[in-house]
């Protein structure tokens, strides 16, 4: 059965020159370990084809991006979303350069969904589903113009055509709002397999039957391909990406929790695989056999249960670990380190305390903060309070303990200048309960930043700040988190004192990945100390310069912990924008001293890694921690065939010490099918959860590659699978067409925007420090926060229905959506922008801003005042509520039209040309519909 996917044709019809040579992709088999090509060297990425089909905004042919040709990409998801337009009537067909009208356009499958969308001259008919349509290329260079591609096809002279309208081309909000109203506030049951869950957009509640929810693991797609040839042939890489401690809303049931005593988990005698829904119960109940590796085990007698007639225990539905996809074992002392219980782990506050810190009212701020966020500790449901301990550093070049046992009158303070040789001065009084040592506590925290009010030392430590965390943590048997908030660059002479390396005259050579590799040595040592001893670390950055966070930021990057940063910072300005990080962060739910194993059923297994994790070898994630917002992305590979009737099974166990210190272990299931056909894998696709997986390769590749390579593999890659669906899965038509699955059609635009990131644009404009810390924070990233970042909502505001609790739709991330009289809000959960139009209405500004007009507005204005007016009150609750969901906090910042910051508001409008380099939306998809022409001739 022959599917097609959206139809474009767009307006060349020869194969460009200039173009061979695909480096095997991410996700393709491991031959060589730098990707291996298919034929010849590849080309340098020559700039998409401007002139062949221009964003309406642009009036005459768009010069060639500056910088290195680069193409940026948005991510948001799809589903199988029908159109909205009938299918288009045969005439529309006839194409305008004399090519035979398309007859495929009219016979294919009458019930599939399509749109269809005209521009004056010529149609560029993109349809989706099962049927084939074609886009003719508006736009032409003239005769004399070439092309931008090196030897380009737009010599071609054509009559003169309008401009193509970019409504024509598919549409990430389309496709939410689609899914939205198609399984929006339904309950999704988990009882089948391979079945593709609502889009990470989508409002919907679990029913958790059998398979862990999408909350807790989606997969690139959610049918394999039977054979390793057939994942080669489609390049479309085989991975789940894993939430293990993701929120479960309110309306949602909480985990169960299973303990089977002394004995511990029942397990299987092979493979080690936990007792699930997937092991089958044979002879009467007395033994069954392993969905994962097949090995018959015998039934401990405590265990034994009868079977009923269909062969199902029959208390099936008493027990979670039988019947549902996610539950809790507790975990015996063989699963404690050193066989001893564990203990609840500890929270220490380490503050840089140099003249910068104190100067700016930071160390105030934190002191302040402290004395009511410490009541807000983690704990366990329904525990009265928190059972973390906490304990207090100060440092700059020499660091200070302080002891604040509830006996002390005042908290005393010891010092420890050797930072060579680390040690903590007091074992019994630094880490304490906060509820009986509060008083002394607030003493201290009253009196640190008195105490350090006329410092002038500007010179910084850091690595001896993460050791002595680690050896206080070592001393008390815990696990645990430092939270350090630092200022600089350590430049004071010490282990892991770093040098300013930066350099601009790297950007854009085979030198500039030397940029993004941390320091070896100290650092690495550290880090591995920090996992073995279940200590993350919480770096809270306040630079005013370069700090080398490639460097600094490694430690928190391998230990499951967070990296939060705030250049120039200013208490008035950027104040509750680090207090509202530093409560979410101290508060969230969290899990210690954690080891997480993906087990698989035979046929395919794991190979490869991505998160805030720490690998010692190739198959335990260690993770320091592991908290609500951490994923880990997991790479799956063929090693034998899978079979369609027993399809792929996939368990991941993660044993971790919970906050009020007691050893568990989280079990999560997934089963999907398998084909040996390749158009179920293509329909069973989830755009989001591949470009989550496209991200984290590219940003990991840069390592060790040119930025040039990683971008012609992400789209080398790109053109492979689509002309791998093309080839295979759809209805033959006219090579000038181009075709996407219907799961996929909005995968470029994710992909251009994920190559317009500061990480991999490579623009001597943007600061190095920043590329890093963006590179660092996606790596932990679940499938939700890609897809916003790399596809940010754009709302607007302007005529927004007081009266109604809805967030007004979202519209396309593009200049052309913005409206002179407008207001918009853009959020992609880590930046915040309200941008407003120069003609917007002055009775709008008056009720939002108290100021008669647009131009009274101040320039540096940073927040809303809060008015009891309905336009005020209805755009502060829609931000409170985007606030609410991220898992980071965003500073508001406002943007006036024509203004200085409006660049910064810019680089999200993911669907335009970048200000750093970078291709429109539209340019790059004229460029992969070359590259996929290519790889089929």
């Amino acid at each position: 059965m022959s599917q097609q996917g959206y139809v474009a044709t767009p307006p060349y019809s020869q194969a460009q020159p200039g173009m061979g040579g695909y480096p095997a992709g991410f996700g393709s088999s491991p031959a060589q370990p730098l990707y291996g090509h298919y034929g010849g060297q590849p080309q340098s990425f020559p700039a998409p084809p401007t002139g062949l089909m221009k964003p309406v905004s642009s009036p005459s042919g768009m010069p060639p991006p500056e910088v290195s040709s680069q193409y940026g990409s948005n991510i948001q998801q799809n589903g199988a979303h029908p159109q909205r337009y009938p299918a288009p009537p045969a005439a529309a067909a006839a194409s305008p350069y004399g090519q035979p009208p398309n007859s495929p356009y009219h016979t294919i499958a009458p019930q599939a969904p399509a749109q269809q969308l005209t521009n004056q001259m010529g149609s560029m008919n993109l349809g989706y589903g099962q049927f084939g349509g074609q886009m003719a290329g508006p736009g032409m260079a003239g005769p004399g113009m070439a092309g931008p591609f090196q030897g380009g096809a737009a010599h071609m002279s054509g009559p003169p055509q309008k401009k193509l309208d970019p409504d024509s081309i598919p549409s990430t909000t389309q496709v939410t709002e689609d899914d939205q109203a198609k399984r929006g506030g339904q309950v999704y049951t988990t009882n089948l397999r391979g079945q593709v869950p609502p889009l990470v957009t989508t409002d919907f509640t679990v029913q958790d039957q059998g398979n862990a929810s999408p909350r807790f693991m989606r997969c690139t797609t959610y049918s394999f391909p039977c054979t390793a040839d057939l994942a080669k042939q489609c390049q479309v890489p085989l991975g789940a990406i894993i939430k293990p401690f993701a929120t479960v809303p309110k309306n949602e049931t909480p985990l169960y929790f299973v303990n089977h005593g002394e004995t511990g988990p029942i397990r299987c005698n092979r493979c080690k695989a936990y007792m699930c829904p997937y092991m089958q119960f044979i002879d009467g109940g007395r033994r069954y056999q392993c969905g994962f590796c097949n090995c018959v085990n015998e039934v401990p007698a405590f265990y034994f249960q009868h079977l009923d007639h269909m062969g199902r225990r029959v208390d099936l539905y008493e027990r979670p670990e039988l019947s549902l996809g996610s539950y809790e074992f507790e975990a015996t002392l063989d699963y404690c380190k050193n066989n001893k219980p564990a203990s609840p782990p500890a929270y220490i506050f380490m503050i840089d305390v140099s003249y910068a810190n104190i100067k700016s009212g930071l160390v105030r701020l934190i002191c302040e903060e402290l004395k009511t966020l410490l009541d807000n500790l983690p704990r366990e449901d329904g525990a009265e309070s928190s059972t973390v301990k906490v304990g207090f550093v100060t440092y700059n070049k020499i660091l200070h303990f302080y002891n604040v046992k509830s006996a002390l009158a005042q908290p005393q303070m010891m010092v420890v200048s050797d930072t060579a040789e680390m040690f903590v001065p007091l074992l019994d009084g630094f880490l304490v309960n906060f509820q009986e040592s509060r008083a002394v506590i607030n003493n201290l925290l009253d009196q640190i930043p008195d105490m350090f009010a006329d410092t002038n030392e500007s010179e910084t430590v850091f690595a001896p700040v993460i050791q002595a965390g680690v050896e206080a943590l070592k001393t008390a048997e815990c696990s645990g988190k430092l939270f350090i908030f630092h200022s600089s660059i350590p430049t004071a002479e010490a282990p892991g004192k770093l040098k300013n390396r930066d350099d601009k005259k790297l950007i854009n050579t085979e030198k500039e990945k030397t940029l993004f590799q941390p320091q070896k040595g100290v650092y690495e040592q550290l880090s591995k100390d920090c996992v073995s001893q279940g200590c993350s670390v919480d770096l809270f950055l306040f630079p005013s310069q370069y700090v080398d966070l490639a460097t600094m930021g490694d430690v928190p990057t391998h230990t499951g912990g967070s990296i939060f940063k705030y250049s120039n910072f200013q208490v008035e300005m950027d104040g509750e924008h680090f207090l509202s990080d530093l409560r979410k962060d101290v508060e969230k739910a969290i899990g210690f001293d954690a080891i997480m194993r993906v087990r698989t059923s035979t046929g395919f297994r794991a190979t490869n890694f991505f998160g805030a994790i720490h690998m010692n070898n190739t198959t335990d994630v260690e993770m320091a921690a592991v908290d609500c917002d951490k994923a880990v992305t997991v790479e799956f590979k063929h090693d034998d065939k899978l079979s369609e009737e027993t399809g792929a099974l996939m368990q991941c166990a993660l044993l971790y010490t919970t906050v009020n210190g007691q050893r568990r272990l989280r079990i999560h299931n997934l089963s999907l099918n398998c084909s040996a056909q390749l158009s179920e894998l293509y329909k069973s696709c989830e755009t989001d959860a591949l470009i989550n997986f496209f991200a984290k390769s590219a940003y990991r590749a840069m390592l060790n590659q040119p930025l040039k390579t990683v971008r012609e593999i992400l789209v080398n890659q790109t053109a492979h699978m689509l002309a791998c669906y093309r080839k295979n899965c759809s209805s033959p038509s006219a090579a000038s067409q181009l075709i996407l699955p219907d799961a996929m059609k909005v995968f470029p635009v994710y992909l251009n925007s994920l190559m317009k990131t500061g990480p991999l644009v490579g623009s001597a404009d943007l600061s190095t420090d920043d590329r890093a810390h963006q590179r660092l924070i996606a790596t932990a990233m679940g499938v939700e926060d890609t897809q916003l970042l790399l596809y940010p909502r754009l709302i607007p505001l302007h005529n927004m229905d007081v009266a109604s609790d809805v967030v007004p739709a979202p519209v396309r991330c593009s200049e052309e959506r913005l409206t002179d009289a407008g207001m918009f809000l853009l959020e992609n959960g880590r930046s915040l922008f309200l941008w407003l139009g120069q003609a917007c209405p002055p009775e709008l500004v008056q009720r939002v801003f108290n100021v008669p007009s647009f131009a009274h507005l101040p320039a540096d204005l940073s927040s809303l005042p809060v008015l009891d007016n309905p336009q005020s009150k209805k755009l502060r609750s829609i931000i409170d509520s985007l606030l609410d969901q991220r898992p980071s906090a965003m500073k508001l910042l406002i943007v006036k039209q024509k203004d200085r910051s409006e660049m910064l508001f810019r680089q999200h409008l993911v669907e335009d040309k970048g200000p750093y380099g970078g291709a429109s939306y539209m340019d790059f998809l004229c460029y992969v519909h070359c590259e996929i022409r290519q790889v089929l001739t």
